[in-house]
């Protein structure tokens, strides 16, 4: 059963017995806004302070967000200098400026 297919078939039914457009819009609207009201009161959204709960959600969010970017942010700055240090550190080893024994105090 498709989405919508009961309430096409009210509407239906309500025309067959001569209810009104008018009157069946009235009924899908208030029947739309207790359907909303409910689906908020479930989530626990339906008192006064449930917008200020919402934008703190979302700021809580998008401050997840940023850690995660910053985060991914960090280890591929350090995976980068760690790849490069062991870059230069080859190349004075392979030209000879430095040997790997004095690295070391050998």
């Amino acid at each position: 059963m498709r989405i919508g297919s009961g309430l096409f078939q009210a509407v239906r039914q309500a025309k067959t017995q001569g209810v009104s457009d008018e009157n069946i819009y009235l009924l899908i609207a208030q029947a739309s806004e207790e359907g909303a009201a409910r689906a908020l009161a479930q989530l626990g959204l339906s008192d006064e302070n449930a917008g200020s709960d919402i934008t703190e959600l979302r700021a809580l969010l998008d401050s997840w967000r940023d850690s995660k970017k910053l985060a991914r942010q960090t280890v591929i700055r350090w995976i980068m200098r760690l790849f490069l240090s062991a870059l230069i550190l080859g190349l004075a080893v392979k030209f000879k400026l430095i040997q790997l024994g004095q690295l070391f105090g050998q």
